[in-house]
């Protein structure tokens, strides 16, 4: 068999599974597809004009939202610098890596929402159980990607330090942090971003912030209400944004 007669079987087979799954997930299914084409029309016609009746008890919630995912960054990349330290295999060993690993796969199995839930029935609705909640999700999410950073560090440099008989505490302080600080301060500064995003989620389990008076605009049909809380997010995230590129452009060496 030709090489492009394979080809074209590995091709075909390729589509059929993806004609397969759209199918299993309802795409092919018409008249499901017309029917909620027109309810998100009419949805959408009901979302405006903005009430900013509320934009000022929406700030102050924002503002919430904000404090919960700044802590619970900060706290998330204390918990995740050292254990993706030890998750290195270069750095930790391979035992002790494969363990934390293990420890940082379990945390980040458990989404950022569900752990909220956990710390809401541990200690009560309100945005300590965020912040909780996005902290823990952030020391498995960070912690990876920290790992994945160290461990693509040259080794010619790490084994040209050890030569010198250098200590493991001295190696991380004096080379291995500073050869990773921009990845390490660019994936805090996602984190960040992206724990802002979360926390408005997390009001919908009563753990505080703007997403709890999302879920009661939601369900008391206050939609034009929902848009302002929605528009007030955006313009707070792409602020964050705004500022993470500049701080990225002035201190980060390129």
């Amino acid at each position: 068999m030709s090489y492009s007669r394979i080809f074209l079987i590995q091709w075909l087979i390729f589509l059929s599974i993806i004609i397969y799954l759209f199918k299993s997930m309802g795409f092919f299914e018409l008249g499901r597809l017309y029917v909620g084409s027109k309810n998100l029309l009419v949805f959408a016609g009901d979302l405006f004009p903005p009430d900013l009746g509320v934009i000022w008890i929406l700030i102050g919630a924002i503002f919430e939202t904000i404090q919960m995912a700044f802590i619970g960054t900060i706290i998330g990349f204390m918990g995740a610098l050292p254990l993706g330290l030890l998750g290195t295999r270069n750095i930790a060993g391979r035992a002790i890596s494969a363990i934390t690993r293990f420890f940082m796969g379990v945390i980040r199995t458990i989404p950022a929402l569900l752990w909220a839930i956990i710390f809401v029935i541990a200690f009560g609705l309100g945005p300590l159980a965020g912040t909780l909640g996005l902290a823990i999700y952030s020391v498995g999410y960070l912690s990876k990607l920290y790992y994945e950073v160290f461990e693509a560090m040259d080794n010619e440099i790490i084994e040209a330090v050890r030569v010198t008989g250098i200590s493991r505490l001295k190696e991380i302080r004096f080379v291995v942090l500073p050869e990773s600080m921009n990845n390490i301060l660019s994936q805090l500064f996602f984190m960040f971003e992206y724990n802002v995003r979360s926390s408005a989620i997390l009001g919908f389990v009563g753990a505080g912030g703007i997403g709890f008076f999302m879920i009661n605009y939601i369900q008391l049909f206050q939609y034009q209400r929902l848009t302002t809380a929605l528009l007030l997010t955006l313009v707070v995230v792409l602020a964050i944004d705004f500022i993470n590129s500049r701080v990225r452009a002035k201190f980060l060496v390129q």
